[in-house]
């Protein structure tokens, strides 16, 4: 009998405590608690109970944050009764998921009111209430979607708090958009909820005059000072769920609240890495795919890096220490934070330069001071030899080619641009005072893009370096000739006479110049003189395909479409369909091979024979009669661009054509025709811009013309440079409309033009 007692009595004790932690007995509360003003207090009514200390972990290890303490809300749940009708917004049957049972939905019975959503076993008034949600200006609601409804044939819509989440069903989607909207209209009633980060940071910008008020703040606040112990919440407030990375499900990231809180786990294995970059790169990728994250982890970094006058000198001239100051020196030259972050950065440094006495530390506070008067947000994370650089306070090494086979390296930051790199490179080619125009471009062998001025030169190197390392693609940064605006006027001996024969060249090979074939054998001998001079048996040729067009060759070699073959003489079966059908695909091949490769060295015969009639021209002839056959081109000087489509206010349309953007007009020609299908003098352009999401659009008086292609940035780039420098030259005022702004959302019937 005493056994059976005592273990009746643990059995009790047991129940005792679960019941109690079930309905919210006292745990570690979160660090921070915010009380509202109407509700007493032990410091008195009407006070802001703040309690600043380390974020802890609770006993059931949920992070603690939030303004509310959830678990007291519950302390009675199942004891109240259902709130007064007049305090309850929207009430009704929602199907909620629960854990464990036979049933994995059941049905209660939920009331809205201005500070919770509750639910209950039934409508009635003496029902228990059996959960409680608080809501505040953190939680957030998942609206209702249809791949849910598909699968499971309910509407659904989820509501997270601090520790818990409601998973709500109903058949109807105007009943669930309606509680949707209810719920989010009385989160966003609420006041918005301050961490104890904040209101110090608050406290130090009001008391930034007063040193002494300053070290008392650090000094009893060890939530602001670096520490070794794990962080349980963010220090900034973010709001619960994970709403903000819905938009990339293949970075499995969760949700914004924990990513904050790996985020500081990251920091401190800095500390122990060997190598520290590939961890800053992630930590730094992190940041760029989840913006709400800069201002956390400035506030983590300047956590980690910031001192009181009590801790030892050694603790900060410890490498592992110095790890934070690198991967805030990489922060800095890659994202701004918002202003009261910045501000509170901005005083960090200059006390940290003032206590501090490491001078290595002070070179990186006096490194991120001036890197944050020159940082923009970056489009791409810093490459390793970029981060390499930021840790050791360095430059980096920039290779530039130009046309022919020069280059040159600049040293540039992780805020040089392209407008600068250009500059520098016209000053030591001495082309800076030239009337033409200049500009980047990423190259490829089958391709080049223009680069904008503004653009951050370190970001096309990380992206350049990020392509596929093809051998015959390899992609690199060339300075080139942009905005032809005088071709005539370029002296001979000058560097940008060069660079207009190269350009030329290249438009040749590219197939972009519609000359006959005769000129076309002449442009290639003249080519061979200018770069090997009088013909020798002994010198070797370059391909062909670096003299002549490919385009050229092909239709030299291939004949029209024909009839296709006759079936073999027996029987057609399926076995028979099946192997003949492969073998006569590879006896045309092979016969088409053979066909290229003889048209291939007739023509090498023919250009080596126009070669050796140009026995005596020198370089610069050879150059000067390559132009002048180029020259007489009415395209000559334009920048091409492939158009899919084309389609005028007048009822005519195209496909396939290119557009010529030049200096004095903007041009339209078939693919290989010399002559102009139409052109537009740039004095009777009224507007241009981008219509639709691969339209362009340019109004010429009372005609509208719009192109179809994927080339709609750089189209616009170029135009605008060619308006801007028109403009310049002859200093007059603005003439025509440029629309910059891409609208992409109006249709081909919305446009202001005639119907076609």
């Amino acid at each position: 009998m005493p056994f059976q007692g005592v273990c009746w009595f643990l059995c009790c004790r047991q129940g005792f405590s679960l019941l109690g932690r079930e309905y919210g007995e006292r745990e570690e509360e979160e660090s921070f608690e915010l009380r509202n003003k109407d509700e007493p207090t032990s410091t008195g009514p009407g006070k802001l109970e703040v309690t600043v200390s380390q974020p802890t972990r609770s006993a059931n290890g949920a992070p603690s944050l939030s303004g509310v303490s959830e678990e007291k809300c519950r302390l009675m749940a199942g004891k109240a009764k259902m709130e007064d009708e007049s305090e309850v917004l929207v009430k009704g049957w929602l199907l909620r998921d629960v854990q464990g049972g036979w049933l994995r939905q059941r049905r209660f019975w939920f009331t809205l009111s201005c500070d919770s959503l509750e639910f209950y076993s039934s409508p009635e008034k003496g029902a228990n209430r059996l959960g409680m949600l608080v809501l505040t200006s953190l939680c957030s609601v998942l609206w209702p979607d249809k791949h849910t409804y598909k699968q499971t044939g309910y509407w659904s819509l989820t509501v997270y708090g601090r520790k818990h989440s409601y998973k709500l069903f109903t058949k109807h989607f105007n009943e669930a958009v309606h509680w949707a909207c209810a719920i989010q209209k009385v989160i966003d009633s609420k006041a918005p909820v301050e961490t104890p980060t904040q209101l110090l940071i608050r406290d130090i910008e009001e008391n930034k005059f007063n040193p002494e008020v300053v070290e008392h703040i650090y000094q009893h606040n060890p939530i602001l000072t670096y520490t070794q112990s794990p962080l349980y919440a963010p220090l900034l407030p973010f709001p619960y769920g994970s709403l903000d990375i819905t938009h990339m499900p293949s970075k499995s990231y969760t949700s914004v609240r924990e990513e904050a809180v790996r985020l500081f786990h990251c920091l401190q294995q800095l500390e122990s890495a060997r190598e520290p970059t590939p961890l800053i790169q992630g930590i730094l990728q992190t940041c760029l795919d989840l913006r709400p994250l800069r201002d956390e982890l400035y506030c983590q970094l300047i956590k980690q890096t910031s001192v009181t006058q009590t801790q030892t000198q050694t603790q900060m001239q410890t490498d592992c220490w110095l790890r934070y100051w690198q991967l805030l020196t990489c922060m800095s030259c890659t994202f701004l934070p918002s202003s009261p972050v910045l501000r509170y950065l901005r005083f960090h440094l200059k006390r940290v330069q003032s206590v501090c006495v490491d001078s290595e530390v002070e070179s990186y506070a006096s490194f991120i001071t001036h890197a944050l008067e020159k940082t923009r947000c970056r489009e791409c994370v810093p490459s390793w030899e970029e981060i390499q650089g930021l840790m050791a306070r360095q430059e980096m090494l920039c290779t530039v080619y130009y046309p022919g086979t020069g280059s040159c390296n600049l040293a540039i930051t992780s805020h040089t641009t392209a407008n600068e790199v250009v500059r520098k490179i016209a000053e030591c080619l001495g082309v800076q005072d030239s009337c033409n125009t200049f500009a980047l471009f990423e190259q490829s062998a089958c391709c080049e893009r223009a680069i904008a001025g503004p653009t951050i030169i370190a970001d096309v190197i990380t992206s350049l370096s990020a392509k596929e390392p093809d051998s015959d693609s390899q992609w690199r940064l060339c300075f080139k000739l942009y905005c032809l605006l005088d071709t005539d006027n370029i002296s001979a001996d000058s560097m940008e006479y060069l660079f207009l024969y190269e350009q030329c060249h290249e438009m040749v090979v590219r197939g972009q110049l519609p000359v006959c074939e005769d000129d076309l054998l002449s442009l290639a001998a003249l080519r061979l003189q200018a770069l090997l001079g009088d013909y020798s048996p002994l010198v070797p040729c370059p391909p062909l395909e670096q003299l002549v067009p490919v385009r050229a060759l092909e239709t030299r070699a291939l004949p029209p479409p024909a009839e296709p073959p006759a079936c073999p003489p027996f029987a057609p079966g399926l076995l028979a369909g099946a192997l003949w059908g492969p073998k006569r695909r590879e006896e045309q091949d092979r016969r088409v091979r053979e066909r290229l490769r003889e048209e291939a060295g007739l023509l090498t015969a023919a250009v080596l024979e126009r070669w050796k009639v140009l026995a005596g021209y020198g370089h610069a002839d050879s150059m000067a009669a390559y132009l002048s056959i180029a020259r007489q081109w009415s395209g000559f000087g334009c920048t091409f661009y492939e158009v899919d489509f084309y389609i005028s206010s007048t009822g005519s349309f195209s496909q396939r054509l290119w557009l010529g953007v030049a200096a004095s007009c903007v041009s339209l020609y078939r693919q290989g025709d010399p002559e102009a299908l139409e052109s537009l003098p740039i004095t009777q352009i009224c507007s241009y811009g981008v219509s639709d999401s691969n339209t362009f659009r340019i109004t010429a008086g009372d005609r509208d013309l719009l192109f179809e292609t994927t080339k709609l940035a750089e189209i616009m780039q170029l135009m605008n440079a060619y308006f801007s420098a028109t403009q310049r030259q002859l200093g007059k005022d603005n003439c025509i409309t440029m629309e910059t702004t891409h609208k992409l959302h109006p249709s081909l019937l919305e446009l202001p033009s005639h119907p076609v």
